[in-house]
């Protein structure tokens, strides 16, 4: 893959053999941002489980105490009042029969799905268009839940879901490289918290394998994956 000057004098400055504390990490993702505009700050972990099998699958949300530096736009699937409420909570999109054959079609201008539990019959089978992106509403998550205006209200506050996919990495947002350094860690440290708190009891051997910070279009930057706790330390001296 060819890649950009600027890609190449950012990545220069990582070090891929040295595991970074999570505020180093921080510090050089937002130092090796390589876009115009704000860039996103991303992580992914490499975790020690075996999704193929149901007991070992690690799927949750969490409200990141500073949110994501991004309005998502939600769509609701709901009718009479509880399609009053998701309009009045503030979501992009709202609707029933209608909205679902428009989705079907391949209407995918939103970033999250809230729906009701009696209209899931039918939202069901959109799973197909839903499903790989990972928009497919799911009491688990709660985006299949009757309070719409409180889903869409955590949504665009900053609410996030992360889903292990097939090769055992999971993936999430932890804000935007203009946040500063504490936003970034306490977010990171909040979904973290998250993660570890979902280890399967049936996962064996170290779970938490892999940490790296990047930013949009940016390097990957090895962070040490045994520190969970702690990160402000070195911000609160």
């Amino acid at each position: 893959m060819k890649r950009s000057k600027s890609w190449k004098n950012a990545a220069a400055q990582v070090d891929r053999d040295a595991l970074l504390a999570p505020i180093e990490g921080v510090r050089l993702a937002k130092k090796t941002a390589t876009t115009k505009f704000d860039a996103t700050v991303e992580v992914a972990l490499r975790l020690g489980v075996d999704p193929r099998k149901a007991d070992q699958m690690v799927r949750g949300t969490v409200n990141l105490p500073h949110g994501t530096g991004k309005t998502a736009r939600v769509l609701v699937f709901a009718t009479g009042d509880r399609a009053e409420e998701a309009r009045a909570a503030g979501a992009d999109i709202v609707g029933a029969d209608e909205l679902i054959d428009e989705v079907a079609k391949g209407r995918l201008d939103f970033d999250a799905v809230v729906a009701t539990p009696d209209l899931m019959g039918k939202v069901g089978r959109l799973g197909r268009v839903l499903g790989p992106r990972g928009l497919m509403p799911n009491p688990k998550t709660g985006t299949v839940t009757p309070a719409v205006g409180k889903a869409v209200t955590d949504i665009k506050g900053g609410k996030i879901e992360f889903r292990v996919d097939r090769h055992a990495n999971l993936h999430f947002i932890i804000g935007k490289a203009s946040f500063d350094e504490r936003q970034l860690l306490e977010n990171y440290a909040a979904a973290l918290d998250e993660v570890l708190r979902l280890k399967p009891s049936a996962a064996k051997g170290r779970y938490l394998k892999k940490v790296t910070f990047a930013t949009s279009m940016g390097p990957g930057i090895p962070v040490d994956p045994n520190v969970t706790r702690g990160m402000t330390a070195e911000i609160d001296a």
